[in-house]
């Protein structure tokens, strides 16, 4: 096998300059106080249906802030950034309270109110935007509102020229190696009670300031607190190429399961409880550390387009936002990335097993849960490794890799993050759930709330104090309209009803065929 290095330099700078990316990040709008706000999505900020950057996640209250698709990482950031600013000035405009909410800096939520009164999506009237609302309903019958209300950033990646199996390779071995990241980048060691009031769990408190923690953990927004459930803890599914991946989530859109029948599409009342009642009701409600993607057509199921049009880019999913950073991120992270990313698809990749698919689900829960612990272990082809030992001889691989980015690109940055990975990885102190713990404990109190209230309204008043001109203004207020003008075609154009369009969309004709059964 070539090694990645030697292939990457192979490509030439013009397939490497081909790389694009772009992200997608979720905050929590807060009070003041460090509890969830429950006002509705700001006007301001136009539709959550049609808008193309700024939208809602689950709830009403979460934010979702997109960007376009960008060749450099500084562009990327730059964009995400302008998008923070007219989101906190549209925000400070409302006046009163609600002029006075931030942006949750914290992966793991603010303080958070009853189940049923944290407040689902809204996206108007219309067929789609009903769909989605009952999607989110559906959510919070099968999982509680509250585990919904986590945030993270996810990283949309793409190279020229891999094709299928080259990206499902690379998921491969992202899932292999996700540990590495967790450690590095995770910053969810903590939470407010709230959180987990009525749910059994392993937590330990964090003084008296009604905060829990683990003291080693790395992301407990990638543990068992986060996107976890016992139905889809059966599904074992396979990367080993875009058909097996298709059939596993044909499988699980299909197959109806018990305890989400006995919820029922409907109340007695007639109001909607979910979508469907199989084990998944849409392709988004998988929860994976990474997903194959592709941009859909209006209508169109996702599992649809991958399989006629196949794979365009990953979504890595495991990133926690970074409570020190004003965006939740930074460039080195996306550096480094980048180098990860690379070296999942340039390395050799063999096919998963049922026996590596139930390993690499214990690796990722030990890390997340003690990723700090000194000497813990993880388990490797059947065989005890060390998570340092592992993770050192990865950035190890990582380097050559690094070193030839840079000379291709004609930068320094790549492998100078890669030095200073190895770095914290054996300094676990100076990594982001270390440092949040610290934090927590030495400058608020043993409360974690407190914690995130303070950078949250630190990030606001700089993202606030930045630099803003008329025609940024101007620009962002007219996608606001277009994408209320938007919403309002589409409600005017609807004329099926809404029950019709639901068995319509959720139903298994709407998946796409088997690839083998596509005539070439």
């Amino acid at each position: 096998m070539t090694e990645p290095s030697q292939r990457l330099l192979s490509w030439g700078a013009d397939r490497l300059r081909g790389m694009k990316r772009g992200l997608e990040k979720e905050s929590l709008r807060a009070q003041p106080d460090g509890k969830l706000a429950l006002t509705p999505h700001p006007a301001g900020l136009g539709s959550a249906l049609t808008h193309p950057h700024i939208t809602t996640d689950y709830s009403e209250s979460q934010l979702e802030l997109i960007t376009g698709v960008h060749g450099s990482v500084e562009s990327c950031l730059a964009e995400l950034t302008d998008i923070h600013q007219f989101t906190l000035r549209t925000m400070q405009a409302q006046g009163g309270a609600a002029g006075e909410e931030m942006l949750w800096a914290s992966s793991m939520p603010c303080g958070l109110p009853t189940d049923e009164t944290i407040p689902l999506g809204r996206y108007g009237s219309s067929n789609v935007g009903r769909a989605k609302s009952v999607y989110r309903m559906g959510l919070g019958h099968r999982y509680g509102r509250r585990m919904q209300t986590i945030s993270g950033i996810h990283y949309n990646w793409s190279m020229p020229g891999v094709d299928n199996e080259g990206y499902f390779a690379l998921i491969r071995n992202f899932r292999r190696h996700a540990f590495l990241l967790l450690t590095l980048f995770g910053a969810s060691p903590a939470v407010c009670s709230s959180f987990v009031e009525g749910r059994q769990h392993e937590l330990q408190p964090l003084g008296q300031g009604g905060s829990l923690h683990m003291p080693h953990g790395t992301s407990l927004r990638m543990g068992r607190l986060g996107y976890q459930s016992d139905a889809q803890s059966t599904l074992a599914v396979s990367y080993n190429s875009l058909e097996g991946y298709a059939a596993s989530l044909h499988d699980a859109l299909t197959r109806p399961w018990p305890a989400y029948e006995a919820v029922g599409i409907r109340n007695p009342g007639g109001d909607y409880n979910q979508l469907a009642t199989t084990l998944l009701q849409i392709e988004n409600e998988f929860y994976g550390t990474i997903r194959p993607k592709r941009v859909i057509f209006p209508g169109e199921r996702p599992l649809h387009a991958l399989r006629e049009r196949g794979v365009e880019y990953i979504e890595v999913r495991l990133m926690d936002l970074n409570p020190f950073e004003r965006i939740g991120i930074d460039a080195d992270t996306l550096r480094f990335l980048d180098v990860f990313l690379l070296h999942c698809l340039l390395s050799d990749s063999p096919p998963d097993t049922p026996q590596e698919i139930r390993e690499l689900a214990q690796n990722q829960h030990l890390t997340a849960a003690r990723g700090r612990e000194p000497g813990l272990t993880l388990s490797r082809r059947g065989q005890p490794v060390s998570l340092v030992g592992w993770g050192l001889e990865l950035l190890d691989e990582l380097m050559p890799l690094a070193v030839a980015m840079d000379g291709l690109l004609d930068s320094e940055h790549h492998a100078r993050v890669i030095a200073q990975a190895r770095e914290r990885l054996q300094a676990p102190d100076t990594l982001p759930s270390a440092r949040v713990l610290a934090a927590v404990r030495r400058d608020h109190a043993d409360s974690f709330v407190a914690f995130a209230r303070a950078q949250s309204q630190r990030i606001r008043d700089e993202l606030l104090a930045l630099p803003w001109s008329a025609a940024q203004q101007a620009r962002f207020e007219a996608m606001s309209a277009a994408s209320v003008a938007e919403q309002q075609r589409i409600e005017a154009a609807d004329t099926m009803p809404f029950e019709i369009y639901r068995q319509e969309y959720v139903s298994a004709a709407r998946l796409g065929k088997p690839l083998e059964a596509v005539p070439a």
